[in-house]
């Protein structure tokens, strides 16, 4: 994935607790001989001085961290000229992030996976960066991903649909516990609880998880795709949409900002700037403003804190 040689050296930001940043770069150097240089946290500013005065060849970043690395002060002066991909993946991608990257002539590599699929089931490499920007790459040569409706039957390419994986890197089970596997393997498949869709080139594209996605009446709402309009308001520092029950069609959005503190954006300003980019019906009905979003040591959003929220 990494055209991985003893010349490359990467740096190591996230914790090695986590199977991502253990498994997708730091183990598979340590095989090929290059230089690893490990932190004890991730800190943006640090992060751009190791890369201007150490000179690493990779790294792996997960959204909010990339966030963090293209809203440094540092950012547009530092020399990243070092950098021959930045890997990243955990969950939907925004892709204004990438393109931060792209700008600096940095391509951005995609994977997708998870601890159980050991981690990786699908890749973007960098030469496919720019042409297949959103995308999270082709199924990995280890595996087989399929992408099916809720009668568990394949769907053809452009339609979404549940990710199911099989193969060599999927986990046998969980320790001691008979029915959560028995939920999740069936005949060989994990199901991924992610929904997504394959195009005519066999490129895969994550659209959310699958007990993320809002039911509002008959219609499926991705929150993923209001997130990425909200982000791109120049206000608007972080944002996370859950469903929030209604009483006449189940469900329908609610979102959670963080605005910048050099602002008094409104409730009434968010819903005016989302209804000039989406459907009516994908339009969330309350607005939470909050100082940061709850999220765990990988930086997800821990969306069940949020829906607590909404749900009194």
């Amino acid at each position: 994935m990494h055209d991985l040689s003893a010349q490359d050296h990467v740096l190591s930001v996230l914790p090695l607790f986590h199977v991502g940043p253990l498994n997708i770069q730091t183990v598979p150097a340590f095989y090929t001989g290059a230089t690893v240089t490990l932190t004890p946290k991730f800190d943006p500013g640090q992060t751009l001085k190791l890369i201007a005065g150490l000179r690493p060849s990779l790294i792996l970043l997960v959204p909010v961290t990339m966030q963090a690395v293209l809203q440094n002060a540092n950012w547009e002066k530092c020399d990243c000229s070092s950098l021959r991909s930045v890997t990243t993946g955990s969950s939907v991608i925004p892709v204004e992030l990438i393109e931060g990257f792209h700008q600096r002539n940095i391509p951005v590599g995609q994977v997708y996976g998870s601890t159980e699929t050991c981690p990786i089931a699908a890749y973007l490499r960098a030469e496919d960066a720019i042409r297949k920007i959103g995308s999270t790459g082709k199924t990995a040569l280890h595996c087989e991903v399929r992408v099916v409706n809720e009668s568990g039957n394949s769907v053809a390419p452009g339609e979404a649909g549940e990710l199911l994986v099989r193969g060599a890197n999927v986990m046998k089970e969980y320790w001691n516990n008979a029915d959560e596997t028995a939920k999740v393997i069936t005949d060989g498949w994990y199901s991924t609880g992610d929904v997504g869709f394959f195009d005519k080139e066999g490129y895969l594209f994550i659209n959310d998880r699958k007990r993320d996605v809002i039911i509002s009446g008959s219609e499926n709402i991705y929150p993923a795709e209001i997130e990425v309009v909200l982000r791109e308001h120049p206000d608007i520092l972080d944002v996370a949409v859950v469903g929030k029950t209604d009483p006449e069609w189940g469900e329908v959005p609610a979102a959670f900002v963080v605005k910048s503190t050099q602002t008094e954006l409104s409730e009434s300003e968010v819903l005016l700037y989302l209804s000039k980019s989406i459907a009516r019906f994908k339009q969330p009905k309350a607005v939470y403003f909050l100082a940061a979003l709850p999220r765990n040591t990988m930086g997800k959003v821990l969306k069940y804190e949020l829906r607590k929220i909404v749900e009194g």
